[in-house]
């Protein structure tokens, strides 16, 4: 099977670099478009949802920060436009799942620590993108932080 159009979910860190390697190889060998996206975490969850003040001003900057990391990352990957960059605002299951499925992706690819037990248990990114999935995915082991 050879995939069509590739969603890269980057959380803009270093770590990344090898999980868009691997999506770049795959796009290459099967003639795939591909695409990056950073999902924004809203302010208000990480204070568990009540927030008694207005963040927007807060998430705007947010917002901005991450586009000029995102146009940054991207730029070391010639060939990426600014139309295969996405950021996005939520959270980042939902999210990634809605884009996957807006851009007609066949294969997300996301990076993972490869954690075990309750670690997994608890929740990672990687492993809460996997589920629910429009398509394929794809998690390309991080390497452990010496």
């Amino acid at each position: 099977m050879t995939y069509q159009h590739i969603l890269v979910a980057i959380d803009l860190t270093s770590e990344c670099h090898p999980v868009v390697a691997r999506a770049q190889a795959l796009a290459a060998a099967s003639g795939a478009r591909l695409a990056l996206v950073h999902i924004i975490e809203p302010m208000a969850m990480a204070f568990g949802g009540d927030v008694p003040m207005d963040l927007s001003l807060l998430q705007q900057q947010q917002f901005d920060q991450a586009r000029e990391r995102m146009d940054g990352f991207a730029d070391q990957y010639p060939g990426l436009t600014s139309e295969q960059r996405h950021l996005a605002y939520g959270q980042p299951r939902q999210e990634v799942h809605r884009l996957a499925r807006e851009q007609g992706c066949d294969l997300i690819v996301v990076g993972s620590h490869g954690r075990h037990g309750l670690a997994l248990l608890l929740g990672s990114t990687a492993n809460d993108i996997l589920h629910g999935a429009p398509c394929d995915v794809l998690a390309v082991r991080l390497a452990k932080p010496e």
